[in-house]
């Protein structure tokens, strides 16, 4: 019998709700216990595909070519597990669903409604996804802050299934945050409460109560959130702030929280067995060397437009030995003043990131050319790996104007260009090349040093590739494309054999980094700029 978890959280949004799923998915794991996840988000678009990042931050990419929310990332990287694009539930796909079924009349005449046709869809998908995880217990984060318009639907949803299931096979889990005043230096408890007294508007009594906080609750402050929350006090515990993410399930588990969580389901009888997630957290704390790296971008006002990729950087970092400062620069900087770009000389290694479209390209390209001339390590991902083919082609080769046709779809050199089948595409959505594709090394290249293999599977999410009409001219000049696909008709990694580290990738390898179990690009470039900080 599967057991359910589900998590909303209160006051305001990036409370912290997809760092508790994945505490509470851990703590359970280190039990035994079989657990998957499945995130829902109430907007009305379908997938977070077309979504620019400083509105919803970065998105994350799943083996089968979801679009998903930057949660199953967290998801999968605390709990090591590749999850599939359908445990992210949207109001778009749920919506569209019951549509499709009203319009092929599968109601029978009924007048469809929010209850039960759109509860009753939702439900369906949650219980079809503990079904595809053949798991013990599925925790699923409703997205948003409750009193949220459109998240009703969905916490209905969850209310109707906690009664439809046995007593307790489900458990709510509410978040909210307990905010610190400068003036009193207070833990202030009120924001919690009515935030507890939204979801028992609404039918929904918590059966816990986490406190996000930055340091742990005082035991009077506990007491109250326990008295008005209507739950006992070994309900209640606090997320508070930590060195690293990494190590919040422990923080909780000390608190007793997967205990208590077990107890209540009745499940996970095995004592916890913590050694091995320990053994990689203690490789993220504690003093260690810095290594500075430049993150060369467009969405850099926004750090978790790029989420995935920090969370590789430090995971790479941890199994090097140094710590990574980012330092996010907006490439747009160095075209208004190209004198600029000589701040990259303060890094150890620059990194070039994704984003489409034509703002910051030249900004980015500068960059690249830095990082080449200059001799210090350098790692493009996705457009970053492009863009290092353009500055290769405007500086080396001579192609004056050679260019993506992205950003100029006149430009005489188009060495890089829209993927053939990519041409007769006119919806946006869910159309790129995505997801999980086979891509072979070549010998002795760095990319197979990395990697130690000669086919690995990364994932991907781009409609543009590098040209094959120049591919004889790139090579003969010096830079030699490491990775093609399976079919050798795309280039998939690229690098320059005389520099100290110069690797682009077409791919997403951060989406498959995990803690203790770094990307190997990732691990190469931060082990690189490491030596670089030697030698200065």
């Amino acid at each position: 019998m599967v057991k359910y978890v589900f998590i909303t959280g209160g006051v305001l949004s990036s409370v912290g709700k997809g760092i508790m799923t994945s505490s509470i998915g851990k703590m359970l794991q280190v039990r035994g216990c079989r657990v998957s996840t499945v995130k829902i988000d109430p907007y009305v678009n379908v997938d977070a595909g077309t979504m620019n990042p400083y509105m919803h931050g970065e998105v994350f990419v799943t083996d089968d070519g979801g679009e998903t929310d930057l949660d199953l990332g967290h998801y999968e990287r605390f709990l090591d597990i590749n999850l599939p694009k359908f445990n992210n539930i949207t109001t778009g796909q749920v919506y569209a669903s019951v549509i499709e079924k009203e319009r092929k009349g599968e109601y029978l005449g009924q007048c469809v409604q929010i209850i039960p046709h759109v509860t009753d869809e939702v439900k369906r998908r949650i219980r079809t996804a503990a079904k595809m995880a053949g798991c013990d217990v599925l925790l699923v984060e409703i997205g948003g802050t409750v009193g949220d318009i459109e998240g009703l639907p969905f916490l209905e949803a969850a209310r109707q299934l906690k009664l439809e299931e046995a007593p307790g096979d489900a458990l709510f889990v509410h978040v909210a945050l307990v905010p610190i005043l400068n003036a009193t230096k207070e833990q202030k408890s009120k924001p919690c409460q009515h935030s507890v007294q939204e979801m028992r508007r609404i039918g929904i009594q918590p059966d816990i109560i986490v406190a996000r906080c930055r340091y742990p609750l005082e035991e009077d402050v506990k007491r109250k959130i326990s008295l008005f929350g209507s739950v006992p006090i070994e309900a209640v515990f606090t997320s508070y702030d930590a060195e690293n993410i990494y190590q919040v399930p422990q923080n909780l588990d000390m608190q007793g929280m997967g205990d208590y969580v077990s107890k209540r389901l009745g499940i996970c009888s095995e004592k916890a067995d913590w050694a091995g997630w320990k053994g990689i957290v203690e490789k993220f704390t504690g003093p260690r060397r810095v290594v500075r790296i430049a993150m060369c971008g467009k969405y850099t006002k926004l750090e978790d437009s790029y989420v995935s990729i920090t969370e590789a950087l430090h995971h790479a970092a941890a199994q090097v030995g140094v710590k990574t400062e980012l330092d996010w620069i907006e490439a747009t900087r160095f075209e208004r003043d190209p004198s600029e770009v000589k701040v990259l000389d303060d890094y150890d290694g620059i990194m070039v990131l994704p984003g489409f479209g034509a703002r910051g390209t030249e900004g980015k390209i500068m960059a690249i050319n830095y990082a080449r001339t200059k001799n210090r390590p350098f790692l493009g991902i996705c457009f970053g790996f492009q863009l290092a083919v353009v500055e290769f082609a405007r500086n080396v080769l001579g192609l004056t104007g050679a260019n993506t046709t992205e950003v100029d779809p006149s430009t005489q050199h188009p060495v890089i260009d829209l993927l053939p089948e990519q041409k007769s595409i006119g919806m946006m959505g869910g159309t790129m090349r995505l997801g999980g594709y086979k891509v072979i090394l070549k010998d002795g290249s760095l990319a197979n040093k990395l990697y130690g293999v000669k086919e690995v599977i990364e994932r991907h999410r781009h409609r543009y590739e590098v040209n094959p009409k120049y591919w004889e001219s790139f090579q003969k000049a010096g830079l030699v494309f490491s990775g093609h696909s399976e079919d050798m008709r795309r280039v998939e990694f690229l690098e320059l054999p005389s520099h100290p580290f110069f690797l682009g990738t077409q791919s997403h390898p951060e989406f498959r980094s995990r803690p203790g179990n770094p990307s190997p690009p990732y691990y190469g470039f931060i082990e690189a700029s490491a030596k670089v900080q030697k030698r200065n």
